[in-house]
């Protein structure tokens, strides 16, 4: 595991979060949620090292955050704020290649190594358009890919996100996601991030956080989700164009839950199948097999060896 907590409390005199007992891996995607003045920035900045935890251990890599510097940690985390400070007379090369600079001092210059990475990085993120653009001519969308640009030029194996979809139109916040998750599955980086609009967000998290009560509920997306009905109303959102859902029989959550969890997962027609809810497992069937599932894990594994 890329990052464990254990046995932590999170909070300054008082602990906000108590008995935080949690960890990440590389290549997840888990998303943080929680009401206003729960902890969460609190959280992330335990996490970093900028707030001492009041009982208990965090590691980044097997490490304890407490014998490691600030260069340290900056090489394996970088941040993506929802409100990062615009720099004047800069242009989106200039902001990406920003992300370089914890591995040098300040006055040193980029080696051709480092601005092909650059340019790399700014053809990945569909930018090369704009990358002489000044920061502030930029559209709200491109400017926060600009900002995970930075974060991507620093190489650090572990991504946070403070709302990165804030005042992004729906279109907008579903390019940021799917960008988000490729990042996680296809360059093997552990990603966090929160937002508010948790709801779009699920689809395409692996894992959720969910602080409530003063503690942290950890798990499974979907299965946080279906512990805590008192956050939800039911709704699905097509966001992969290459699924095609099976039949899925049961409650309008279970669902819905099922749905997010397999569009993540599967990008093929699954429409052979049959899913049924049966209060206490899901029953998974086609016209040559008949099989019960305790959990969506297992439902992915059988799914899996049957194609």
């Amino acid at each position: 595991m890329f990052l464990q907590l254990k046995k932590t409390d999170i909070g300054y005199k008082t602990p906000l979060i108590k008995g935080v007992e949690t960890s990440l891996k590389l290549g997840e995607v888990c998303l943080l949620i929680g009401n206003n003045g729960v902890g969460k920035t609190t959280l992330i900045k335990s996490i970093l090292n900028q707030i001492p935890v009041l009982d208990g251990e965090i590691f980044l890599n097997k490490k304890n955050i407490k014998i490691l510097s600030s260069k340290e940690i900056a090489e394996q985390v970088a941040i993506v704020f929802s409100k990062s400070q615009v720099p004047a007379n800069y242009t989106l090369k200039d902001l990406i290649s920003l992300g370089k600079y914890i591995h040098y001092p300040y006055y040193f210059e980029l080696n051709d190594s480092d601005r092909q990475e650059v340019d790399e990085i700014i053809e990945s993120l569909n930018l090369n358009q704009y990358k002489d653009f000044q920061l502030q001519k930029l559209s709200d969308g491109n400017l926060q890919k600009a900002f995970i640009g930075r974060a991507l030029a620093q190489n650090s194996p572990f991504i946070i996100l403070d709302e990165p979809t804030t005042h992004l139109d729906e279109e907008n916040k579903i390019i940021i996601l799917k960008l988000l998750r490729n990042l996680a599955k296809k360059q093997n980086k552990l990603i966090l991030f929160s937002s508010h609009d948790w709801r779009l967000a699920k689809e395409f998290s692996d894992k959720i956080w969910l602080v409530n009560d003063g503690k942290l509920d950890a798990g499974i997306t979907e299965e946080i989700l279906l512990k805590h009905h008192e956050i939800l109303s039911p709704r699905l959102f097509q966001v992969n164009e290459n699924f095609i859902p099976p039949q899925i029989v049961g409650p309008d959550l279970e669902k819905e839950m099922l749905y997010s969890f397999l569009q993540k997962n599967f990008k093929k027609n699954l429409s052979h199948l049959k899913v049924e809810f049966k209060d206490v497992f899901w029953e998974v069937s086609n016209d040559y097999f008949q099989e019960k599932c305790a959990s969506f894990e297992e439902i992915a594994h059988l799914i899996e060896n049957h194609h």
